[in-house]
């Protein structure tokens, strides 16, 4: 068994990576669509309200509410798969829920890229208002890591940058799949020197 965490800014190829999971068979637990969810039970639009309900289910749930709710979701779908990845984890108390349910059959992936690039991504995207404003998107951006994004990306246990090929970083989410951690290179040499 293995449950593989991924975390990323907007635009670094989470959604990608989930992708990738999906096309091999590998179900796919999206953190965000726990709080898409919450906003349409509200009667809330998802596109506008997504950070105001994670921020409240938060607040009224605790701060690792988003993974306490994934839980569930994540060991239905063990018992069908030895791996499950886990899409979009935001801070580090989710990743602590995480680490005390599955300890080292825990993984996280930090998916990285830079701004203009990740900024360039969305805008092909046009998902939604802050994939096409770059001022939104750093508004966004320091939402997620006013949550600890930056913490949780710090404590990876593989960084992946997504900024060669398409091609590439879908062999390297592959491998990771198929052969686990330690067959993927992690970038994280690169990362510091580029830090």
């Amino acid at each position: 068994m293995k449950v593989i965490g991924t975390v990323g800014l907007p635009g670094s190829g989470k959604g990608e990576a989930a992708s990738v999971a999906r096309e091999a068979g590998v179900p796919v637990v999206t953190m965000g669509d726990v709080i898409r969810n919450e906003c349409r039970e509200r009667g809330l639009d998802p596109a506008e309200h997504h950070g105001r309900i994670a921020k409240a289910l938060r607040e009224e749930e605790g701060l690792d509410a988003i993974a306490a709710r994934s839980l569930p979701l994540i060991e239905a779908e063990l018992e069908d798969s030895d791996v499950v990845l886990v899409d979009g984890l935001r801070s580090e108390y989710e990743l602590d829920r995480f680490e005390d349910a599955f300890g080292d059959d825990f993984v996280l992936v930090s998916i990285e890229a830079p701004f203009d690039l990740r900024a360039e991504r969305l805008l092909d995207r046009g998902r939604d208002d802050s994939d096409v404003d770059r001022e939104a998107l750093k508004e966004r951006e320091e939402r997620e890591l006013g949550f600890g994004m930056g913490t949780v990306m710090d404590r990876a246990d593989v960084v992946i940058q997504n900024t060669d090929s398409l091609e590439r970083f879908r062999e390297r989410i592959q491998t990771l799949l198929q052969d686990g951690p330690d067959a993927v290179e992690s970038d994280e040499s690169e990362v510091e020197s580029n830090a």
